[in-house]
């Protein structure tokens, strides 16, 4: 913001001043417009060493003793301590305020907090004439518990025979399919594959373990599943058996004449499961 007499005769509007660090042109010409002072309050400007300063600009109209408008003159006065001041001054009256506020909410607290250990004590006793009844009701629960725990481990008992006889089953069906000539497909509903035996393994190249929860149709072996398609929908539409021969390719590229049967899969509430897929093969 600084001027020298080299600024001596220049425009106004063409020095730093007049747009910095306020916009003084728009104040000046409304001053002399209106006749009267025009005031920038509370300024910042920040000096060329850093440090930033707070200005009052005061633009007052300039006349002659025949009210004649002649030109206008700017004052800036650092209010810089002032504000500081008043800042200061304002968040004392602020942090004052508070702090009576507070002590009069704490003495409040203090009404109410003798008021509430009173209240506490009372609640205490009631406390532990509960706490009295709830160790009875404790010990009830606790001989409840054993029972219950008693029958649990009966239950475990019943489940655990059950599962034995579940692998036995399991190991029974597997020793039947292993023991089958021809290949066996169990499906599910949305024919995913459920079992498949030795046979099928050797017949298509795919053991059980990369056959099983897999989508049949979805399956890469030398049987034409896509002509498998209608007959099982058949098979799960109708509940009846469906039987078709189709031509296929073993896992060792040999032609093979195959008759496939396809029989519904019930469960044990009567209701339909699957299917399963009986492929007789002759040719290998």
């Amino acid at each position: 913001m600084a001027i020298g007499n080299r600024d001596l005769g220049k425009a106004f509007q063409d020095l730093d001043i007049s747009f910095r660090p306020a916009e003084l042109r728009s104040g000046i010409e409304q001053a002399g417009l209106q006749r009267r002072p025009i005031v920038h309050k509370d300024v910042a400007w920040t000096k060329i060493t850093g440090e930033t300063v707070v200005l009052d600009i005061t633009i007052t109209p300039l006349e002659t003793d025949s009210g004649d408008f002649v030109g206008t003159s700017i004052a800036f006065e650092d209010v810089t301590q002032n504000k500081l001041l008043q800042n200061e001054l304002l968040n004392f009256n602020q942090e004052l305020e508070t702090a009576y506020e507070e002590v009069q909410s704490t003495n409040e607290e203090l009404q109410t907090t003798n008021e509430e250990l009173q209240s506490t004590v009372e609640e205490l006793e009631t406390t532990n004439e509960e706490l009295q009844s709830t160790n009875e009701e404790l010990e009830t629960m606790n001989e409840e518990l054993q029972a219950a725990n008693e029958e649990l481990e009966t239950i475990n008992d019943e489940l655990r025979k059950r599962s034995n006889e579940l692998n036995r089953a399991n190991s029974f069906l597997e020793s039947i399919l292993a023991g089958l000539r021809d290949g066996v497909i169990v499906l599910d509903h949305d024919l995913h594959v459920l079992a498949w035996n030795h046979r099928s393994e050797d017949l298509w190249g795919i053991r059980r373990e990369e056959a099983a929860g897999k989508h049949l149709l979805n399956l890469d072996i030398g049987l034409p599943l896509e002509q498998l398609r209608q007959p099982i929908r058949a098979c799960l539409a109708t509940k009846e058996p469906q039987s078709i021969t189709v031509d296929a390719i073993n896992r060792r590229g040999r032609p093979l004449n195959c008759q496939v049967t396809f029989s519904p899969l019930f469960s044990h509430a009567g209701q339909q499961a699957g299917v399963i897929v009986l492929t007789a093969c002759n040719g290998t």
